[in-house]
């Protein structure tokens, strides 16, 4: 029998900016596994982007809980950033805690975030983040079945991306 979990995906408040700060941390160290993360004298990681979150219009923070407790959180941009259409929403960021993967909730807080900005999709995945990918092809190919198009992308740091567009 599988477990039912209480997923909820609301947008994160000015109340709730150190609880998004406090999840970016562990989404930056469990990333620093993949690419270098520079840690700073006090021992975090700081994301200065977060500071334009929730200022921009056109950057939206978002908190994950399941069960009524924090679970992770989705970052959304209006706009590509790969072709500059302002119409694409853009999944800039996204983060489930371990202690909730492989559990549905990472799926459906994707789906409902998608399903808040219908229209043309971007999510960008760095290639050797080989968890993430396998989990986005299910995820948004359950969501968007045909209408999904992957393709890689060269950045001029070196690195690849697989970058899946669809519409929802």
């Amino acid at each position: 029998m599988e477990e039912t979990v209480d997923v909820r995906v609301c947008p994160a408040g000015a109340s709730e900016q150190t609880l998004l700060a406090n999840l970016l941390e562990l989404y930056v160290h469990d990333f620093s596994e993949l690419v270098p993360c520079e840690i700073g004298e006090d021992g975090r990681f700081g994301f200065p982007e977060l500071a334009a979150y929730g200022r921009d219009p056109r950057r939206l923070p978002f908190l994950i809980r399941a069960d009524g407790g924090p679970a992770g959180f989705a970052l959304v941009d209006r706009g590509s950033k790969l072709s500059d259409d302002p119409d694409v929403t853009d999944m800039a960021q996204f983060f489930v805690l371990r202690g909730w993967r492989r559990r549905g909730v990472g799926r459906t807080a994707a789906h409902a975030v998608f399903r808040a900005f219908p229209g043309p999709w971007e999510v960008r995945v760095l290639e050797v983040n080989v968890v993430a990918l396998p989990f986005w092809e299910r995820t948004i190919g359950g969501l968007a079945g045909n209408r999904l198009t992957r393709a890689r992308c060269a950045r001029p740091d070196g690195s690849f991306w697989q970058v899946f567009r669809f519409s929802c």
